[in-house]
């Protein structure tokens, strides 16, 4: 899951009355019913990667399979970059989705916006804090009036499904962050940061999106998914610098999110070029 760099210092000072550990029989009973996209919730003391570990077992799962971790050491995120936090400090999860003959494969990059704006929802609705997207991959927290990058999606194609990475910073302290610039719940000040509702809030809200974007076949215009991905993602707008596979740069004004899930870039002589994979840089406003 996603992340730039290894944790901070220590955090075996935290009792497990300040960061207690999720109850794995309590988020089974609440998640997986009759009705439900999941189908099993596992938690782990500890792992290397969710996400690899669910490749791993993928063939032998059913659709809705859920892994947590309480703790990773070797978490990835895109570009294979670390994700390593403090035990117990925020959500590390791993989900399997099979979206099936219905959705044509070319739409299945939509599940890491897809994602995105779940996890977003949920954390606007279940936190009471304002989260904010940032193409393509991370979730935007303010602290102190400044953006910062407090988690992030990381989805892989597995066989005949996707495994959807999702790293949050709950609890971490401005000490421990992996790098100045990162963030979390806590330091934004968050209404609740209990590990559980959120976790669970997380998860109903994917169920709900994948659902309509399911039924849709994948049209992220008819679920409304891309309408709803561009309503609350910051870079829109905003002035950029996209570092491009094979060492190329791209500057200009972020304008749209395409139907496939490209950012459109416009260019200071007004030509517009359609990103589908690098790092986004969000720049100061040309004056």
């Amino acid at each position: 899951m996603p992340s730039d760099a290894s944790a901070g210092p220590s955090a075996a000072r935290w009792s497990s009355l300040d960061r207690p550990p999720l109850n794995a029989a309590a988020l089974q009973r609440a998640l997986v019913t009759p009705d439900s996209l999941w189908t099993s919730v596992e938690v782990v003391a500890a792992t290397g990667s969710t996400n690899s570990d669910l490749t791993a077992r993928a063939a032998e799962l059913p659709e809705g399979a859920v892994l947590v971790a309480e703790e990773q050491s070797a978490g990835r995120g895109r570009l294979d970059r670390s994700w390593v936090a403090p035990a117990r400090s925020g959500l590390f999860l791993s989900v399997l989705l099979r979206p099936g003959p219905d959705v044509p494969q070319e739409r299945w990059g939509w599940l890491t916006l897809l994602a995105g704006v779940a996890t977003a929802g949920a954390l606007s609705r279940a936190a009471g804090v304002d989260t904010a997207l940032k193409w393509p991959n991370d979730l935007l927290v303010t602290v102190d009036g400044e953006e910062r990058k407090a988690g992030g999606i990381l989805a892989e194609r597995t066989g005949d499904g996707v495994i959807i990475g999702i790293g949050l910073n709950v609890t971490l302290t401005e000490d421990e962050l992996p790098v100045p610039g990162a963030g979390s719940l806590l330091l934004a000040q968050a209404k609740v940061t209990d590990r559980e509702p959120l976790l669970k809030a997380v998860l109903r809200s994917l169920e709900q999106w994948y659902a309509d974007w399911r039924e849709a076949g994948g049209d992220p215009a008819a679920s409304g998914l891309q309408e709803t991905y561009a309503a609350g993602c910051s870079t829109l707008g905003r002035h950029v610098r996209a570092e491009l596979p094979g060492g190329r740069e791209l500057t200009g004004t972020a304008e749209a999110v395409d139907s496939d899930g490209r950012l459109v870039v416009r260019t200071a002589e007004g030509e517009r070029e359609a990103v589908a994979a690098g790092d986004v840089v969000h720049l100061r406003p040309v004056r």
